[in-house]
């Protein structure tokens, strides 16, 4: 069956968003995304709270929306060995936003994205997407 939908919107297609509601508090989400990720190998490098800065920048409000990039540096270490551009979508990212009184955390694997969009070959990256997606089911059940 031929897809006869743009080339970015195929992307999508093929590259799934893990996305689920969790029944604690936005702060409480953003905690425990930090500690599922440090628990299965992956340093957190930043957690910022995007509101925060359209506030500041902008002057505006928005609903409370913070990201949490997170590296396994041995995966990183792969994914770079397959091809150095991957390096331009890292790091591994999650949202944790309030949508409706809801709190929402999401992930897109940036490991198939590169696959998808040829930043790397796909032989390459499948088993580094097949470890990483392990690690982040692990955390996404934590969560």
């Amino acid at each position: 069956m031929e897809n006869n939908l743009p080339r970015e919107k195929q992307i999508f297609n093929m590259v799934e968003v893990l996305r689920k509601e969790v029944s604690c508090s936005f702060d409480e989400a953003v905690r425990r995304v930090e500690a599922a990720c440090e628990r299965e190998g992956f340093g957190i490098l930043l957690t910022k709270r995007v509101d925060t800065i359209f506030k500041e920048k902008l002057g505006v409000n928005y609903s409370r929306y913070s990201f949490v990039l997170a590296c396994a540096p041995e995966l990183a270490k792969k994914a770079l060995d397959a091809s150095k551009d991957v390096g331009t979508i890292f790091p591994c990212s999650f949202a944790v936003y309030e949508d409706d009184d809801k709190v929402i955390v999401a992930h897109t694997s940036i490991m198939k994205i590169a696959s998808e969009v040829g930043l790397a070959q796909k032989e390459l990256m499948a088993p580094i997407i097949d470890e990483t997606g392990k690690r982040v089911r692990k955390v996404w059940d934590r969560i």
